[in-house]
């Protein structure tokens, strides 16, 4: 997969794209990254990439030209269809489903914001989609893009080591994922659940579902409004209400 990344600060993803996960990706040529300087297409001898706003107000916009002159000279050679993605808090909301189907994209482009925003000119020219990482506001799209780039690059075939990680991962199916345990069995006082330890794949699969099922109840309950649940996880989910009230009612 290839990803193309248009930003006024390249520098931002040298680290995050050079370990772990998505240096694997890349090393083992699944991942495609490649970054690309807005101010490289600025046209003045200051390679002004932003403006004082029409209208007044605080803040700079980021100029049309150089960006919509990026878009256009990167993605000259792109498959129709390619994704042109601004990084904006107005965009919708990035979701785990959102991330498994831009990836299964040949190729993406991600266009980080800067400022106080951006040329609408630039949504109107080349922009396909817009999306935000949750409901605050960064000093640019940077921080956000690699938020998605990590997010998207999971779910290519061969990075992680199992090829069903991914549709495990919490949110892939609307339920959080329960509680992890690793060595020692015992640690400060505190035991490792003993049907982890038990070796009964069936039961620890129903116990894995059931912890998640209440993490979720807990922590996300949202998230259930929109959960495939059977019968008998919405009996769970019941029980776990009883459970709380008799627990305020002590």
């Amino acid at each position: 997969m290839r990803i193309d990344v248009l930003t006024l600060f390249p520098a931002m993803f040298q680290g995050p794209m050079t370990e772990s996960m998505l240096w694997k990706a890349r090393d083992r040529g699944l991942l495609d990254l490649r970054l690309h300087d807005i101010r490289d297409f600025c046209t003045d001898k200051h390679r002004a990439a932003d403006d004082i706003p029409y209208g007044g107000g605080g803040g700079m916009i980021m100029k049309a030209e150089p960006v919509v002159g990026a878009v256009e000279h990167v993605l000259a050679d792109a498959p129709p269809g390619t994704p042109v993605i601004l990084m904006t808090p107005q965009g919708r909301v990035f979701s785990h489903r959102m991330a498994k189907e831009l990836a299964a994209y040949p190729r993406l482009a991600l266009v980080c914001g800067r400022y106080e925003g951006i040329d609408d000119r630039v949504r109107q020219l080349v922009i396909t989609d817009e999306i935000s990482i949750g409901d605050y506001v960064l000093t640019g799209g940077e921080l956000a893009a690699i938020v998605v780039i990590d997010a998207v690059v999971r779910h290519i075939p061969g990075v992680l080591g199992a090829c069903w990680a991914a549709d495990e991962d919490s949110h892939a199916d609307g339920i959080l994922e329960g509680p992890h345990y690793t060595r020692p069995p015992v640690f400060r006082g505190l035991e490792v659940p003993s049907i982890l330890q038990q070796g009964d794949h069936g039961k620890i699969l129903r116990w894995r579902r059931e912890q998640g099922l209440r993490r979720t109840w807990l922590n996300r309950p949202d998230l259930l409004l929109k959960a495939d649940l059977t019968e008998d996880e919405r009996y769970l989910l019941a029980q776990f209400a009883e459970e709380m009230i008799r627990a305020r009612g002590r």
